[in-house]
């Protein structure tokens, strides 16, 4: 798993852990429709967060992807540089 999938999984436990006590609180003071809202806003806040990593996920990937090209043509271009030296390998 990597380090971006951890967090994304902590965060997912952590919010779930913080809707449930806030559910639990709210229960106990006595006032549903503030529960509600509050659930509400919750889960909305939750899925832009999701979206926001998921965003994040995929613009790791691109940047993996485009650092791993750069990589190729860097050995590319030393190899060329080593056989115009003649000191191929």
């Amino acid at each position: 798993m990597t380090d971006p999938d951890t967090a994304a999984l902590r965060l997912e436990t952590a919010l779930k852990r913080l809707e449930l006590a806030l559910e639990a609180h709210l229960l106990r003071s006595g006032n549903p429709a503030a529960l509600r809202a509050e659930i509400a806003a919750l889960v909305t806040d939750r899925a832009s967060l999701a979206d926001a990593l998921d965003q994040s996920l995929a613009r790791e990937q691109e940047l993996q992807a485009l650092a791993d090209e750069a990589s190729l043509a860097l050995g590319s271009a030393i190899e060329e540089v080593r056989a115009a030296l003649g000191k191929e390998d």
